[in-house]
């Protein structure tokens, strides 16, 4: 089932790319903050999230 939708999405695409650079980007053990990019990019590419379904929460219109 689908639970991330909408802006919720849109977010998480944005922010999982622009972290994803960070390990393009920077020297050294620091690229290792890029790696966080992947869940996000995960859960916006999936539309499913499984903390907001431990939550109950459900951003995606369609059902």
């Amino acid at each position: 089932m689908r639970n991330v939708g909408g802006a919720d999405r849109t977010i998480r695409i944005v922010l999982g790319i622009a972290l994803l650079s960070l390990f393009f980007v920077l020297p050294g053990y620091y690229k290792l903050f890029g790696l966080v990019a992947t869940p996000l990019l995960f859960t916006g590419l999936t539309q499913r999230c499984a903390i907001n379904q431990l939550l109950g929460r459900n951003t995606c219109r369609i059902r």
